[in-house]
């Protein structure tokens, strides 16, 4: 064990310090990002942004020891960080994922206990935080600390503070995150964290339209795309790869398009169609060939997409050439297209068990 001196918001003053131990994995892996023992390295163990706001003297560097899931406004406390922060300076902390909380639970040995046990924690602790009235609840008894998280809604949070993810490694039953600041907070009072939600997609012309859709990702996985794509690229699907932002329901509920179906209420409101190109981010929009860009804003996207119709393999080459045949065949008739397409698409489904990747 190395020796640290660190700065504890429940053992000390402002201005006192008194030395704690961190293992020598989790130092070295700090050490490959900052110097942990410099001047301008502030590390702390504290879950209030009154420790780090009022530290007098400039830093380049902060090293909170306390975890994540602890901190009662996690937001604020990062926007805290970023204020004290210029841009290029280093951030790095710590949570405890889904996935390690359940396994140093000793439960976690009985089978039957366990999944009742999880279950109800979950409900306590993911559930209740995100429901009017029972918020509170939560949070009287709790007072924020203990809370449950993925290391997805941590990182996505994180950039949505304004900081850049660097790296993230496990340690100790632990995930600890190396990130840099890059600009200010977005200060987003509207994230995607409950069951349905609205995603930015693009729609005819290139307008900006909410698309409803079911949850299948975690809390602030949208701020983490361009992340996720840079570590891992796409799959074949078209899909990002090794997509750690997913839930563990994902995969069926995407399979059978279940979680689509609050998209008939775009229809409703005519920024979709029951047929069409699928409504894509401006940021997967941008990796399409432009030929099929300019095709894709003559037309509003849809709920039943074209390879599905085609009864094509859902890779990115097979769904974008799926793509430019419909809109192809959509401006030589326009009337007729989306009637054909969308009795294949149910023969295809029904007959042939066609489901998405």
């Amino acid at each position: 064990m190395k020796e640290l001196t660190i700065i504890d918001q429940h053992k000390t003053t402002n201005n006192s310090k008194f030395s704690s131990f961190v293992s020598d994995e989790v130092l070295d892996y700090c050490s490959k990002f900052v110097d942990c023992f410099s001047e301008t390295t502030l590390v702390l163990s504290t879950t209030t942004p009154f420790n780090i706001t009022n530290h007098f003297g400039d830093i380049d560097a902060f090293v909170n020891l306390k975890r994540v899931n602890d901190i009662r406004f996690i937001n604020k406390f990062f926007e805290a960080v970023n204020k004290k922060l210029q841009n290029g300076d280093i951030f790095i902390g710590n949570v405890e994922s889904f996935s390690q909380r359940r396994a140093r639970k000793k439960i976690n040995n009985y089978p039957v206990l366990r999944e009742i046990y999880f279950g109800m924690e979950f409900i306590f602790l993911r559930v209740f935080p995100k429901l009017w009235g029972l918020k509170k609840i939560y949070f009287f008894i709790t007072r924020g600390r203990n809370r449950l998280l993925s290391k997805a809604e941590t990182l996505g949070r994180l950039v949505s503070c304004g900081f850049e993810i660097i790296d993230h490694k496990a340690i100790n039953g632990y995930t600890y995150f190396v990130s840099k600041k890059t600009r200010e907070p977005y200060y987003d009072m509207n994230p995607s964290y409950g069951p349905l939600y609205k995603m930015p997609r693009l729609g005819k012309n290139g307008k900006i339209i909410g698309v409803y859709k079911l949850r299948t990702m975690h809390p602030y996985a949208e701020y983490l795309h361009d992340y996720v794509l840079k570590m891992n690229g796409y799959a074949d699907s078209g899909k990002p790869a090794n997509d750690f932002r997913l839930t563990p329901y994902a995969k069926f509920i995407r399979r059978f398009w279940i979680d689509e179906l609050p998209q008939l209420l775009n229809v409703l409101k005519g920024e979709m169609k029951l047929v069409g190109i699928r409504p894509v981010g401006k940021r997967y929009f941008q990796d399409i060939p432009k030929d099929l860009q300019e095709l894709r804003l003559t037309q509003k996207p849809g709920c039943i997409p074209p390879y599905v119709a085609l009864n094509r393999k859902s890779s990115l080459e097979e769904v974008q050439q799926a793509e430019r045949d419909y809109l192809e065949e959509k401006l030589k008739h326009p009337y007729t297209t989306d009637i054909k397409y969308f009795f294949k698409a149910l023969w295809n489904i029904i007959v042939k068990r066609k489901r998405s990747a």
